[in-house]
Formats: C-alpha cells, sequence, structure tokens
C-alpha cells in the first residue's frame, strides 16, 4: 500500500507538466470558439491523440497509480484548459471503464480500441445510463433487454438521456434491465457495436454550459445485437442474477448496492475537475485583482476582495485535499467508512461554483462579458453540482453512511 502524501513525485511533476501544457497551449486557447459552437472539437480531440492523451494506454497509466494520485491530476489540468473541451476528450472513457470492469479479454480487446480510433481518425464511445425518468434513481431504469435464445441475440427497447457523446459515437455502452424484479441488481451492460439497425439519436441538449461536450439522447428501437456483446457473458449473468435472487429471498435487498459502491470509488475524479475549473477561475481574478486599479491602486489591495481570493484559494486547496484523500483510499482498497468519495465530490462541485461566481464578482463588470473565461467557467462549473449524483444526492449518500443505513 502506498502511504499518503501532498508531493508528487518526478514522474507525476513530468506528466502534471505535460497535461498543463497541453491545457495551455491547444486547449485553453480553443475554448471559447467550441463554446460558441456547441459543437465537438474533433481537431482538438485529434491532436490530443497525437500527443498520447486521448487514448487507453494513457488512462490506464494514470489509473494504476499506486498513489491514486494519477487520475485526479491529470483531470484537475485537462479541466483547468476548459471544462467543455476535457469532457470532449476524457468522455469516451467513462465507456472503455465501463468494458475494462465488467468485459471478458475478447470484449476489451476488440471493443475498447474502436472506441478510439487512431491519431488519424479519431472515435469517441459513449456510456448510456440515465434515462428520462431514471438519473439518481437507477433502480427506476426502463430499457428492457430481452434475450432471444433461438438466434442467441439480445433484444434492446428504450431510451436513454444525458449521453455524452451519444448517438456520434462509434461505440455505445447500454446499462439496461434484464430482470425487472431485482431492481438495480437485474441490470446488465451491453455493446452496441457500430452502425447497429435500430440505434438513434434523438434530442440534443443545448446546454448552459460545457457546450463543447456533445450530449444527447439516445433511442433503441428493437436494437439486436449478438450474445457475445453482453459484457462479461450470459454464464457470468446468470451466476449473478442467481446469487441476487437468494440474497433477495434472505432479505439482500439490504445489500449495498455495487453500482451506488462504484460511483463512490469514481466520484474523487469529477471532484478533480470541478477542482481545475475553480483553479483556473481563481488565477483569472488574482491576476486581475493585481493589475486593476481603481482609485489609484490595485483592487487587491482593497480588504474586500482580498479576503474574497483567501477565501477561494484555502476552499480550492481543501477540495483538492477531499480528492486526493478519496483517490489514495480508492486505488488501495480503503473501505469509505464515511462516504469519502461522495465527500470530496460534494465539497468541490460545490467550491467550482462559489469560487467562479466570486471570480465574476472580482471582474465587476468585465466578468459578466464573454471577453473574460470566468463567466464561461461559471457557467460550466454548474454541471458539477448535478452530474455523477446531484450535491443532494452526495449528503445523501454520506448521511445514510453515517447512520449506518443501507445506500438504495
Amino acid at each position: 500500500m502506498a502511504e499518503f502524501t501532498m508531493e508528487l513525485n518526478d514522474e507525476q511533476k513530468e506528466v502534471r507538466d505535460w497535461l498543463h501544457g497541453f491545457a495551455a497551449d491547444v486547449i485553453r486557447p480553443a475554448a471559447a470558439e467550441w463554446d460558441e459552437r456547441e459543437e465537438t472539437p474533433w481537431p482538438v480531440i485529434q491532436e490530443a491523440a497525437k500527443v498520447g492523451i486521448y487514448s487507453l494506454d494513457f488512462y490506464a497509466q494514470q489509473y494504476f497509480d499506486p498513489t491514486g494520485l494519477g487520475i485526479p491530476m491529470a483531470m484537475e489540468e485537462l479541466f483547468w484548459g476548459d471544462a467543455g473541451i476535457a469532457l470532449s476528450i476524457v468522455g469516451t472513457g467513462l465507456a472503455a471503464v465501463g468494458v475494462l470492469a465488467n468485459g471478458t479479454e475478447e470484449q476489451i480487446g476488440t471493443w475498447i480500441p474502436q472506441m478510439y480510433g487512431d491519431p488519424n481518425d479519431v472515435k469517441v464511445a459513449a456510456f448510456c445510463s440515465s434515462e428520462p425518468d431514471a438519473g439518481s434513481d437507477v433502480a427506476a431504469m426502463r430499457t428492457r433487454a430481452v434475450y432471444d435464445e433461438a438466434k442467441d441475440e439480445w433484444v434492446l427497447n428504450g431510451t436513454k438521456t444525458w449521453a455524452t457523446n451519444g448517438g456520434i459515437a462509434n461505440v455505445h455502452v447500454v446499462v439496461a434491465v434484464v430482470d425487472a424484479e431485482l431492481g438495480s441488481k437485474g441490470h446488465a451492460s451491453f455493446i452496441i457495436p457500430p452502425n447497429t439497425p435500430g440505434l438513434s439519436q434523438g434530442q440534443k441538449f443545448k446546454k448552459h454550459g460545457i457546450r463543447a461536450s456533445h450530449t444527447a439522447e439516445v433511442i433503441l428501437d428493437n436494437v439486436r445485437v449478438p450474445g457475445s456483446c453482453l459484457l462479461g457473458g450470459k454464464e457470468k449473468l446468470d451466476a449473478r442474477l442467481a446469487r441476487a435472487r437468494e440474497k433477495a429471498k434472505k432479505g439482500g435487498e439490504r445489500v449495498k448496492n455495487a453500482a451506488m459502491a462504484t460511483f463512490e470509488a469514481s466520484r474523487p475524479a469529477v471532484g478533480a475537475m470541478a477542482v481545475g475549473t475553480a483553479r483556473a477561475a481563481y488565477e483569472v481574478a488574482l491576476e486581475y485583482a493585481q493589475t486593476r486599479e481603481q482609485f489609484g491602486r490595485p483592487i487587491i489591495d482593497n480588504q474586500g476582495v482580498a479576503f474574497q481570493l483567501a477565501d477561494m484559494r484555502t476552499s480550492i486547496d481543501a477540495a483538492r485535499l477531499l480528492v486526493w484523500r478519496a483517490s489514495w483510499m480508492a486505488i488501495n482498497g480503503r473501505p469509505f467508512t464515511a462516504a469519502e468519495g461522495s465527500m470530496s465530490k460534494l465539497f468541490a462541485s460545490e467550491t467550482a461554483k462559489k469560487v467562479t461566481a466570486q471570480a465574476i464578482q472580482i471582474l465587476g463588470g468585465n466578468g459578466y462579458t464573454r471577453e473574460y473565461p470566468v463567466e464561461r467557467m461559471h457557467r460550466d462549473s454548474a454541471i458539477y453540482t448535478i452530474f455523477e449524483g446531484t450535491s443532494e444526492i452526495q449528503r445523501l449518500v454520506i448521511a445514510r453512511t453515517l447512520a449506518g443505513m443501507p445506500i438504495r
């Protein structure tokens, strides 16, 4: 087990500086354009692929960093550049992780390369879980997958929503209900190969923030996929469902939801994204306060401004500490006895909203215009308190954990 430390080693510092350079030189200069266009920034993704950032190998190296700090460090730097473009770069990772976590070696080797493509022909992937009536309440999912034994095919029907890269992805990973009586334990994940009949893009959402990231509905109308597209295979699914049914008979409904446990472990990465956005806004505000003069002196000389900056920096550093602690705990198998994953995501996301709002206030009228980036950063920050579980859900998870109650 790696000891917890706040000091990055030389290799981590090298990676951090490399990512920061890419964020500063490639992502940030393109941010305003792609925010206005509200389109996937394919040229930026291609540049990320050329240098090795947009690849499974890169994220695998960061994920398996024994200190746990690889992923939060990478997320902070990329999202410091711009949240919308960064999400377009890392969004495929959601689907890739789903396959890595649940797929067979053959499925991993077959589908993950198709998710990324290559630097000359980049592709993206989509992870489709949320539905119009099933966001935080995953047990309310309605998308169904029915097995056609005669043809060894699964037939999927339903509507997914809020899918990053939904409809434009080369490969979709879809979560569907296979046994409705088991609630969330009766779910399974499926690969939908490119150009599969019956899958179409529904509404593309015009969003308040993260506009460079494509978000849309995915419609599944009698989508047929081979049995080999069930992640993990049918034998493994049947065994898992049998165990779930047996536990249900014995009161197993109080066993902690595995999906919720997975979310708990992944939430620090979202917290790191929020830290990156908050840090970016703070740095703009700090520089502005040092150079903007009113009444013959820089506005940072005014206690009202200086105290705001002090609070902003304190909150950012505290958020990073919570994110790093939870990330270290997750990679080292330490139990989240106080929902430390949710704590980190809750505090960091709320910090991003508050800090970006304070940055606008410090810049005054300039902060309210699109001539300065803090206006965009404030719009982007709103998503952190919503996706991967709203702030209200984080508080519920923390409260239930502290009370020793099951997380459903």
